[in-house]
């Protein structure tokens, strides 16, 4: 029986200014595997997952048959046992990873051959924006931009000498309702100064002037300021990573998890620091995932 697995990393958007397409692939990981069955079935193996809902109304179920409808194709019947290592709702785009699986998902069973431009669009449809879904399928830093005929162009980067050192509270944050906060319209005036910050902050970032990177960082104007009443201990963070020889800290994606940027290696002294002034949250130390969305097959003797 043939057998194949999908790993799909976590990602954190928006990266302050870098508003909706912005987004780094994250070490940690959605990972399903797969094998044939005579009904679909889904079973979750992880306590960042919620509870098991039918086939038919699983996002990555949804997603796999929403691809498989487009080419006309039919998805065969699985079992699918679900692990991972992404915390939900929390900014760390779990939704996004899920997305990307199913893509995946489909691309297999139905042997459709996708090339990564398209199921970046397939993915952008459905998930309404690029950043993330685009960082979890290719990996590294990704900047990108769905232009108005529809191309959506990305750049990559995947070096970078930094540790990443997110905080994650116990409470859920669903992105809906931190997009509630922000405005509805930005003057041109506004507008231009926050896409200042962002151009000079990415410009930064992929030239690897991370202090500069991390002051631009904490200058946003796009969401921050509209969001920060959301997240728990937002200025305390920030302060104290600082301190801890942090380049800047931002939200993740629409929170309410945080993350640092920081030297590599020093990621330790900032975790550690923080950890013991936040007894609320979890502090870990991660790297960006370079790869992005992998399949592997192996052959099962039964």
């Amino acid at each position: 029986m043939r057998m194949f697995s999908i790993t799909v990393p976590a990602s954190t958007a928006n990266l302050g200014p870098g508003f909706d397409s912005a987004g780094l692939a994250l070490n940690l990981y959605l990972t399903l595997h797969v094998e044939k069955s005579e009904q679909w079935e889904f079973v979750h193996q992880s306590e960042h997952l919620p509870p098991v809902p039918e086939a038919s109304e699983h996002l990555i179920y949804e997603t796999a048959a929403r691809t498989a409808s487009i080419y006309h194709s039919t998805l065969t019947p699985c079992k699918v046992i679900v692990e991972s290592d992404i915390p939900l709702a929390r900014g760390l785009g779990s939704s996004a990873s899920a997305i990307i699986a199913g893509i995946e998902l489909a691309n297999e069973l139905c042997d459709l051959s996708l090339t990564p431009e398209e199921k970046l669009k397939i993915a952008t449809d459905i998930e309404g924006h690029p950043d993330n879904v685009a960082a979890s399928l290719y990996g590294g830093l990704v900047i990108t931009s769905q232009l108005p005929s529809g191309d959506i162009e990305v750049f990559q980067k995947t070096d970078a000498e930094l540790d990443f050192i997110v905080y994650i509270p116990v409470v859920e944050l669903k992105t809906e309702d931190a997009r509630k906060v922000l405005p509805e319209q930005f003057t041109r005036n506004e507008a231009a100064k926050a896409s200042a910050v962002g151009n000079v902050m990415i410009a930064a970032l992929v030239s690897g002037n991370y202090k500069l990177a991390g002051k631009l960082m904490e200058g946003d104007l796009f969401h921050e300021p509209y969001r920060s009443s959301l997240i728990p201990n937002y200025a305390k963070i920030r302060e104290e990573a600082k301190i801890a020889g942090a380049y800047g800290t931002v939200i993740s994606g629409a929170g309410p998890t945080m993350i640092s940027f920081s030297a590599k290696g020093n990621g330790k002294k900032v975790a550690t620091q923080l950890q013991n002034l936040l007894s609320s949250h979890l502090v870990k130390i991660l790297k960006m995932d370079q790869d992005g969305s992998r399949v592997t097959n192996d052959i099962l003797n039964r």
